[in-house]
């Protein structure tokens, strides 16, 4: 039996305001092959399959057509869990459609924990797989708030809430493998941050258990698992050095901090007793490239992509000492006529001078969007006539992008 874990699709998420439809699709559409190809008889998702809780027209598209594709292939079962990005309601919204089709959804804790024990059989009725199919815990599913408490005491229940949890759901799945009469193996789900685990820039993670990360070990999860599918961390990695404990890791770069990553699915195989586990690398459907430096380093990295024929899109850092007032004149002359793209305009010198100007008790989160344009129009001396106007544009600016980004499917 053949296994396929992944995660973290984060299908629907925008890129500085480009959107990525196209590449969603492509790896769908590749993820699909792979099963047919690697001849895949259960499909586990484990979580953050949209990006925002009310995904839009597009992207639940791209999620159906997928289950359904997958539903006419030699695949078996297809599980579902919420990550902390999911709506739990929204993704149960079709779980009894879903099921017919033999796509089993798990969006939130029910009071029942058999809900999240399946028990997978094969045509002829004979059981072959148990999932413990453990969704996003949110705080209030593990953990009674009391008036007083302080934050070890938090911290300690958070992480007892998910042990204990963990506890309770694999011993029903033992349970059930034991009165099968069948010797089946036991993969469990999750969608959370263990201790050690490792994060890309720009990944953007919610924390989980704040002030927990830290101690949310290996440890919490019953050794009686055979295999353990997570989802969260965008870093394909190990959990504690085991090879059946795993992060099958987002199968698209969601920043340019991810870009040099091998992105990857994990193919778990049963043979008799025996496990083994391999790495399928996910294709680069769309090439992101951060470029950094002075002017002459930047310049020059762009040159030798358009001798490529580049068709990156890219993330510009300037670090250099000169200031250029031209920055973005210049970088759009240099990709003109190219198929390349630049998203997003870094100007560390800039910043690092507006930064020097909060004072020793203001961090950067202290000030808002406007305080952060003003501290600009003071460092460059804009004369106080003039400014009313430009923050009345700057506003205007950040308005209609906000308003884009409401609309936009």
């Amino acid at each position: 039996m053949k296994v396929l874990h992944t995660s973290d699709w984060h299908i629907g998420r925008m890129l500085y305001g480009r959107k990525r439809y196209e590449e969603f699709e492509a790896f769908l559409g590749w993820m699909a092959e792979t099963i047919d190809q690697e001849q895949v008889d259960v499909l586990l998702v484990a979580g953050d399959i949209f990006d925002t809780s009310t995904p839009s027209n597009r992207a639940q598209k791209l999620y159906y057509q997928f289950l359904c594709q997958v539903a006419n292939s030699q695949c078996r079962h297809v599980i579902v869990i919420a990550g902390n990005h999911d709506s739990p309601s929204f993704l149960n919204a079709p779980k009894e459609l879903l099921r017919a089709l033999d796509v089993h959804v798990v969006g939130a804790v029910t009071e029942h924990h058999e809900d999240e024990v399946l028990v997978l059989s094969r045509e002829q009725g004979l059981p072959e797989l148990i999932v413990c199919a453990v969704p996003y815990l949110r705080d209030r599913d593990i953990r009674l708030a009391e008036a007083g408490e302080s934050i070890e005491d938090k911290d300690h229940k958070l992480i007892e809430g998910i042990r204990t949890h963990y506890a309770e759901v694999v011993a029903l799945a033992e349970q059930k493998r034991e009165a099968l009469g069948v010797s089946v193996p036991i993969v469990a789900m999750g969608h959370l941050f263990t201790a050690g685990g490792q994060t890309a820039e720009g990944e953007g993670l919610r924390e989980l258990y704040v002030g927990s990360l830290a101690h949310v070990t290996a440890g919490i999860f019953p050794e009686s698992i055979d295999y353990l599918a997570l989802g969260h961390l965008h870093v394909p990695q190990m959990v504690g050095g085991s090879e059946m404990m795993r992060y099958s890791g987002s199968p698209l770069p969601m920043g340019f901090g991810e870009a040099k990553q091998q992105k990857s699915v994990c193919l778990v195989e049963f043979v008799g007793d025996d496990l083994s586990v391999s790495l399928a690398n996910v294709p680069v459907f769309q090439c992101l490239e951060r470029v950094k430096g002075d002017w002459d380093a930047i310049s020059a990295r762009i040159v030798e992509l358009c001798a490529t024929q580049s068709t990156a899109w890219l993330e510009v850092v300037y670090e250099g000492e000169e200031v250029i007032g031209d920055l973005q004149e210049r970088l759009n002359a240099a990709v003109a006529d190219t198929e390349m793209e630049i998203l997003r305009v870094k100007n560390k010198r800039i910043i690092d001078r507006v930064l020097n100007q909060i004072h020793d008790e203001e961090t950067l989160d202290d000030l808002s969007v406007n305080d952060v344009f003003e501290r600009c129009l003071s460092l460059h001396e804009v004369p106080e006539e003039q400014r009313p106007d430009l923050l009345r544009a700057y506003q205007e600016t950040l308005t209609s992008l906000y308003h884009d980004d409401a609309k936009a499917e």
